[in-house]
């Protein structure tokens, strides 16, 4: 049994924080998210204080050929299609236990979040995400002046 969330109270005292309220009730409800390719996420120390500034996705998509996968970021929300070929019918299963099918899959990006890269290889599909926050978001490190005059007037009333 799940206990529904009341995200109300949130919209009273905050405000432009409905988009970070939106995202918690659309995690709530993973129920209806589909299990299927499965996926890891990564989170890749770059920094020396050991902090991650980078990510990686591997999704697994074993038979799918790179023309049949494509990647899209819109509005941060990464999506990752696959679209197989329609079976002819000539080969005869016995048994069919691997998962051919078409699929989506989306995830849900931070703010300054980019695909950098996406490959193929081993039946693996990785995405290597970094987070590149812009010049006017970092900290900025302000200098304190001191007055010359103030110090010589000090002198001269001693």
């Amino acid at each position: 049994m799940r206990t529904q969330i009341d995200f109300s109270p949130l919209y009273r005292s905050a405000v432009g924080f409905d988009r970070l309220v939106s995202l918690l009730d659309s995690a709530a409800r993973t129920d209806t998210a589909p299990g299927w390719p499965p996926y890891n996420i990564e989170r890749i120390a770059t920094g020396t204080d050991g902090d991650g500034d980078a990510y990686r996705i591997e999704i697994a998509v074993a038979g799918f050929r790179p023309d049949q996968l494509n990647i899209e970021v819109k509005e941060n929300v990464l999506t990752v299609t696959g679209k197989k070929d329609a079976e002819d019918g000539s080969r005869t299963f016995l048994h069919r236990g691997l998962a051919e099918r078409s699929f989506e899959r989306r995830f849900q990006l931070a703010d300054h979040i980019r695909v950098t890269e996406a490959e193929l290889a081993n039946g693996l599909l990785t995405l290597n995400l970094v987070v590149e926050i812009p010049e006017a978001k970092k900290p900025k490190q302000i200098a304190i002046k001191t007055s010359g005059n103030t110090s010589q007037a000090l002198e001269a009333a001693e």
